[in-house]
């Protein structure tokens, strides 16, 4: 889409529920100890947290992807959590109702990755 950016999302068992409730069109508040919202910016580095992490924590791990206004990520800081491609964009706590704002279509689930039973 031009005009927009494609964000990623790894996600647990708990966070889907609360992004269907709101149609697919927006990520739930943080919650107290959650200080940043922090969609990705490539799908492999998503898949690692959700495979890797998630469903070792929690037994499910989820990957969303999204589309956001470019112009308004601008003011959002990208930060490298290691590698060269682990990059975050950090959006603060106080702000995901804006951020939501300018999400651009609907919020999908693009991976699903869940414990061997």
């Amino acid at each position: 889409m031009p005009g927009t950016t494609p964000l990623w999302r790894p996600t647990g068992p708990e966070e889907p529920a609360p992004v269907a409730a709101a149609g697919w069109t927006a990520w739930p508040p943080r919650l107290p100890e959650q200080p940043i919202l922090y969609p990705v910016l490539n799908e492999d580095y998503a898949v690692r947290i959700a495979r890797d992490w998630n469903v070792p924590a929690s037994g499910s791990g989820y990957v969303t992807r999204f589309e956001v206004d470019t112009a308004f990520l601008e003011r959002c800081p990208v930060r490298q959590a290691g590698g060269e491609t682990i990059l975050e964009l950090w959006v603060p706590a106080e702000e995901p109702a804006e951020f939501n704002r300018h999400i651009v279509g609907r919020i999908e689930v693009v991976r699903e990755f869940h414990a061997a039973v």
